[in-house]
């Protein structure tokens, strides 16, 4: 398995304020925005400043002011990218047969194929793939894990398909190369 890092996502008190700053300050820009969760009012923004990651730091609104925040922690999750639906189904299964940590949460964002868990101390992780599609963010649904790859990607085809922004990703990377200023087009 080839594990890269991929991108985190920070819990934060002002989010117009921390998307400004990462925005300024690193020459980020919102790839998109929207309610992390609709039972609630938390809020998350994926920023991005290259057309090869539709987003390299996530802001995720509802951070307390207290010193131990939601959770216990800033820091959401650390992302790693994988290069197959494989892989990420082998995850699951070595997440479920570790007894150091919690059940595994299997995820689809219509863009990727994840599974998120936590480490033995409560620290998030997720490990993830890409799909040959871009849908707009935030996305949350769940995936068969007992599925085989072809059928994973046929179902969130379907479920995606009539979904705002849904195109293949090398369009989408196209288009956010000519926002970055890129030349050429980008390849995953």
């Amino acid at each position: 398995m080839n594990v890269r890092w991929s991108h985190c996502v920070l819990r934060v008190r002002d989010l117009d304020a921390m998307i400004s700053f990462y925005c300024d300050a690193l020459g980020f820009v919102v790839a998109d925005r929207g309610r992390a969760n609709p039972a609630d009012d938390i809020e998350i923004a994926f920023l991005s400043g290259s057309s090869s990651d539709h987003h390299q730091i996530g802001l995720l609104s509802g951070r307390e002011d207290s010193d131990v925040p939601r959770g216990g922690r800033h820091l959401d999750h650390n992302a790693f990218r994988v290069d197959t639906i494989q892989e990420v189904k082998d995850m699951v299964a070595w997440i479920e047969a570790d007894d150091r940590i919690g059940k595994p949460f299997p995820v689809s964002h219509g863009n990727a194929v994840s599974v998120y868990f936590s480490d033995p101390e409560g620290n998030g992780v997720e490990v993830f793939c890409d799909t040959p599609w871009h849908v707009q963010q935030p996305q949350i649904t769940g995936w068969d894990t007992t599925a085989s790859p072809e059928d994973i990607l046929a179902a969130i085809e379907a479920e995606f398909a009539d979904a705002p922004e849904f195109m293949p990703i090398e369009e989408y990377r196209a288009l956010q190369a000519e926002r970055f200023g890129e030349a050429g087009t980008p390849t995953g």
